[in-house]
């Protein structure tokens, strides 16, 4: 019988494994994965597979307790995010987010929902220094009407109601192809 040989390689694969058990550390690398993952923008939705929003009807409450009637953007260009704080593909993607709403936050509407308490999410809002505004449902319907199964899943709406990006999982929303489509999306 042949004794195994110990290489670098046999190394780090047991380190990797061993860092992946303990949750501190676990969460570190599952989240410099998804940042690796979040280089990429985001697919445009063909034409024909665009769907539409049929209701803009739901209430949204803000961190300081104030309701959002999503209503309110309906005819804008509006993206929607679905996250949490505990998300590592959600956090990956968050600092692109943040750039984006920095550019676009005074011409399209940003609606970041979250359905964890509003104390964990201003602590990590704060944490990170990100200031789009996030909210937490009221009620159900607006997790129905998107079919959200998991997150970070994040629209793009244009003016009509239809859905120009539906992203699940990290991406870079900060790329040339997202802010391009949002920009065409300003001149109609």
């Amino acid at each position: 019988m042949q004794t195994p040989k110990i290489t670098l390689k046999n190394i780090v694969f047991g380190l990797v494994i061993v860092l992946l058990i303990i949750p501190a550390s676990r969460q570190f690398i599952q989240i410099q994965l998804h940042k690796g993952l979040a280089l990429f923008s985001p697919s445009i939705e063909t034409e024909s597979n665009r769907e539409r929003i049929a209701n803009y009807n739901w209430n949204l409450v803000d961190l300081n307790g104030s309701v959002y009637n999503f209503r309110q953007a309906e005819n804008k260009i509006v993206l929607v995010s679905f996250w949490a704080t505990w998300c590592p593909p959600c956090i990956a993607e968050l600092p692109s987010m943040q750039k984006l709403y920095e550019t676009y936050s005074d011409k399209i509407e940003f609606v970041f929902v979250s359905n964890e308490k509003r104390e964990t999410i201003k602590a990590f809002m704060d944490k990170n220094g990100y200031d789009f505004k996030v909210y937490t449902p009221l009620e159900a319907p607006i997790i129905n009407q998107f079919k959200v199964n998991s997150i970070p899943r994040t629209f793009l709406i244009d003016q009509k109601g239809t859905i120009v990006i539906d992203k699940n999982g990290a991406a870079n929303w900060n790329s040339d192809a997202v802010k391009g489509t949002i920009d065409k999306l300003l001149l109609l």
